[in-house]
């Protein structure tokens, strides 16, 4: 009987052990699995985090916000993106009146939309009802676009005067004057000590200059061979802009002394955008560029439009969509330069594209602002004004923001 009960008894322990040891390994396998979800969902999470944080870090460094747009192009580096998205239709919510063409672009911060006409005003307009909260006379005609930091307003006249206004007042704080034009958007910049402000502005006395905006004085000036159509781009410690000498400078921060010079064949009149190291920027000579700052290089050349850039580039995560005067928007591969899209309009598209979510935003000099697909150029809405439209729009709260050479400033929303 005992030699019985061993036979019966090892073979049924055995089977348990075997059972058992499956049991503990398919329990081990939930468990490492387990683990490796909670891994990778807490890896998740901390890029979300550190996304959040990025994001955070840059608006609070270059000004974005998500209710405003509060200098050309949105920020200081001058990528032309708008945050949130807007709707497949938009309606006019207002227009105001100036008695002047509006060729400046609109900026928006706090509630307050703030732009400048031929008349030789600077205004602020209330964005939600279209009611003027305040106008400044200047010397001269502003076609320039404001810059607006710590609660005051800084633009260029044609007169060739930087004015430094306060936002809530219009009380003048000061006034700068250069030897030329100022055409482009002024930009800011801390000190390298961190305790003060710059503005910086070129002009067509061929000189960037950067300014005190505490008290109006020179901090330095740089000069370049020809004329400063554009606004300077500002990222990390140095200043990047294109000359109707034909060159890219990228300029010290600091005491404004030459970082490198890049020459892109042709006078450049648009405004640079500036993204990790890298340049954007098109020519007169029908070329739009994109170079590498701290090796100079040129890393590719878009030549497929017809007619000069004046318009500045918004740089996508994966795209840059840019007017041009041969009447088009073209969308081009950020890495490669590739022809992506073009979208055909009926004039001249010098006014600059914004990229908003799913959408491009840009008016043309045939009257009318367009609502363009990102993905593939096709058209989403337009609206036709009836004159031209030079200026570059303002996107911000889920409003476009637009000025026209019929002397008023649109506003388009949902109702």
């Amino acid at each position: 009987m005992k030699c019985a009960y061993k036979v019966v008894l090892v073979p049924v322990v055995v089977a348990a052990c075997v059972v058992l040891g499956l049991v503990l390994l398919y329990a081990r396998y939930r468990m490492l699995g387990t683990e490796e979800r909670r891994h990778e969902a807490q890896k998740t999470r901390d890029e979300r985090r550190d996304t959040r944080s990025e994001i955070r870090e840059t608006r609070d460094e270059f000004g974005l916000t998500s209710d405003g747009w509060p200098m050309f192009r949105g920020g200081q580096r001058l990528l032309g993106i708008a945050e949130g998205g807007l709707p497949d239709k938009l309606d006019l919510l207002w227009k105001f009146k100036t008695d002047g063409q509006v060729k400046s672009s609109p900026v928006i911060s706090n509630g307050v939309v703030f732009i400048g006409s031929f008349d030789k005003n600077v205004y602020a307009i209330n964005l939600y009802d279209g009611n003027k909260i305040w106008s400044y006379e200047v010397d001269s005609a502003v076609e320039a676009t404001a810059c607006i930091v710590e609660g005051s307003v800084y633009i260029g006249s044609s007169g060739g005067f930087l004015y430094a206004i306060d936002a809530n007042s219009s009380s003048l704080g000061w006034k700068y004057e250069t030897a030329g034009q100022i055409l482009g958007a002024a930009n800011w910049a801390r000190s390298p000590d961190g305790r003060s402000i710059r503005i910086l502005a070129g002009s067509y006395d061929n000189k960037l200059h950067c300014v005190d905006s505490a008290n109006g004085r020179v901090v330095w000036t740089y000069e370049t061979g020809n004329y400063i159509n554009g606004s300077p781009a500002v990222e990390g410690q140095y200043a990047v802009f294109g000359g109707c000498d034909a060159m890219i400078h990228v300029v010290s921060l600091t005491d404004g002394t030459t970082i490198k010079t890049i020459d892109c064949g042709s006078y450049i009149a648009a405004s640079a955008a500036v993204l990790d190291g890298q340049v954007y920027v098109g020519n007169y000579d029908n070329v739009f560029i994109k170079a590498d700052i701290v090796s100079g290089k040129i890393l590719w050349k878009y030549e497929h439009a017809k007619g000069p850039f004046f318009s500045s580039g918004a740089i996508g995560a994966d795209v840059v969509v840019v007017g041009s005067r041969d009447e088009l928007v073209h969308c081009i591969g950020r890495n490669d330069g590739k022809p992506l899209w073009t979208f055909q309009t009926l004039g001249e598209v010098d006014g600059s594209p914004v990229i908003c979510g799913d959408k491009v935003i840009v008016g043309s000099q045939d009257g009318r602002i367009y609502m363009i697909r990102l993905s593939d150029g096709s058209k989403v809405w337009s609206y036709e004004i009836g004159q031209a439209i030079t200026s570059s729009p303002a996107v911000a709260r889920g409003m476009v923001v637009i000025g026209c050479d019929d002397g008023y400033v649109y506003a388009f929303g949902t109702k």
